[in-house]
């Protein structure tokens, strides 16, 4: 795949001119400029009932159906009413007035309603709205509508219609747009698809760590050993050596809290407050919230100390996997969390690596069902039963997971930077084709 994208024969226009704009430089000397304003006119037709199709926009997929987009449990709007969104025909330029400057327009291919917060153009004239939708997406383009939207932080810029009509437009002949359009549909579907497929590399190495860590927590390494019957019917045979024990046998449990957003004595301090938010890494080594000793003390949070694991047991699990970390430092959490200190027959790390391998049958386990919001409960996770090795063992069986997990991490990587690669390369044709420097 990657050879025939390669295969591009890359020309250059007869001759160039300066386009007389500073920012865009040079041209092909037969295409033109024109403002924006002189190409698209807006639109603000306004729905009666709101009974449209929903639409929405974003730098990744520009515009699609809400509903395509909708999580399980999720809402497709918090709107009481859709009475007088815009309303948007096919071919029309959507735009997200707040995040233009990081992509999020697009040409529609729906008719629909969105957000009255959103801005609708329409092409006035006879030119390609493909041209304009590669064009407009660019990091050139990009970082022009940033300089000319209105705001103080990056939050709050809006690039407001009168500001976008300033924008000058490159203009190439109407049959070059159609060819550019065609030429850049056909190669960025190659890369499209080269990028898919390394996704999919991504998610089968991703598959077969897990594959792994569940047959080394519940197989064990050695493959001759006798097994039995372990009681779990998920688990099924485990080492005839082996025990299954509750997770009340096993650990404490701690819960924790938040100190009052009011005190500010309570805040900014030097203990780190583990939340969902920072459970990003398997090692928590800081986070984004800091508390002070008194507000620790004046919460109903504990003092956490290294090697303790953490786990989300809300506001997590409608991915339907339960995060866990290790804490590498002494620390404290929020309510939405539980610490589990070892009472000395079971490592942590092993227990990470077991929840990491059985999240999903765990969660049938120890999530509530029929619970308004899907959450560990307590009870059900304090009489959760692990496979439970001799300690040497589980170091064993930590030590062959992480050996093959830095293995497999380290092809990821390399996925993952193929994959950056294609995107830049992608990015760098797109904005050559529509700004003249190569002709296609």
């Amino acid at each position: 795949m990657e050879a025939t994208i390669a295969e591009i024969q890359i020309d250059r226009y007869p001759a160039y001119k300066d386009s007389g704009v500073e920012w865009l430089g040079q041209i092909p000397e037969h295409w033109g400029i024109k403002r924006i304003k002189h190409l698209f006119e807006e639109i603000n037709e306004r729905s009666d009932l709101g009974n449209e199709e929903l639409l929405s926009v974003s730098q990744y997929t520009g515009v699609t159906r809400k509903i395509d987009k909708l999580e399980e449990g999720d809402l497709l709007t918090n709107a009481s009413t859709l009475e007088g969104y815009k309303k948007v025909s096919v071919g029309d330029l959507v735009s997200n007035i707040m995040l233009a400057w990081n992509g999020s327009l697009g040409f529609s291919s729906f008719d629909g309603i969105t957000s009255p917060a959103y801005s609708i153009y329409r092409v006035k004239t006879e030119d390609e709205k493909r041209y304009f939708h590669y064009l407009f997406r660019t990091e050139l383009y990009k970082s022009e509508f940033k300089r000319n939207s209105s705001g103080v932080i990056e939050s709050r810029l809006r690039l407001y219609t009168d500001s976008f009509f300033r924008i000058e437009s490159i203009l190439p002949l109407p049959e070059e747009q159609i060819a550019i359009a065609n030429f850049l549909d056909r190669k960025t579907a190659l890369i499209d698809q080269a990028i898919g497929i390394k996704e999919k590399q991504i998610e089968l190495l991703k598959e077969r760590r897990q594959i792994l860590i569940h047959k080394a927590v519940t197989r064990g390494l050695d493959q001759n050993v006798k097994m039995k019957d372990s009681g779990v019917e998920w688990i099924g045979e485990v080492p005839e050596g082996w025990e299954v024990k509750k997770v009340k046998f096993l650990f404490t449990l701690k819960g924790g809290g938040t100190p009052s957003k009011e005190r500010r004595d309570f805040w900014d301090g030097d203990i780190p407050w583990v939340s969902p938010k920072d459970m990003k890494f398997d090692f928590i080594t800081t986070t984004e919230d800091f508390v002070t000793m008194k507000g620790l003390l004046n919460s109903s949070s504990n003092y956490i100390q290294p090697n303790t694991l953490l786990m989300v047991v809300r506001s997590g699990i409608l991915q339907r996997t339960i995060p866990v970390a290790i804490s590498s430092v002494g620390l404290t959490i929020n309510q939405d969390m539980k610490a589990f200190t070892s009472l000395g027959l079971i490592t942590t790390k092993y227990f990470f690596y077991f929840i990491k391998g059985n999240d999903t049958f765990l969660i049938n386990d120890w999530v509530k069902e029929g619970a308004t919001v899907e959450s560990v409960e307590a009870e059900l996770l304090k009489n959760g039963l692990i496979t439970l090795p001799s300690m040497q063992e589980q170091e064993e069986i930590v030590g062959h997971i992480e050996n093959l997990s830095d293995k497999i991490a380290t092809a990821i990587s390399l996925k993952e930077k193929e994959i950056e690669k294609l995107k830049e390369y992608k990015a760098t044709l797109i904005n050559s084709a529509v700004t003249g420097k190569i002709k296609v």
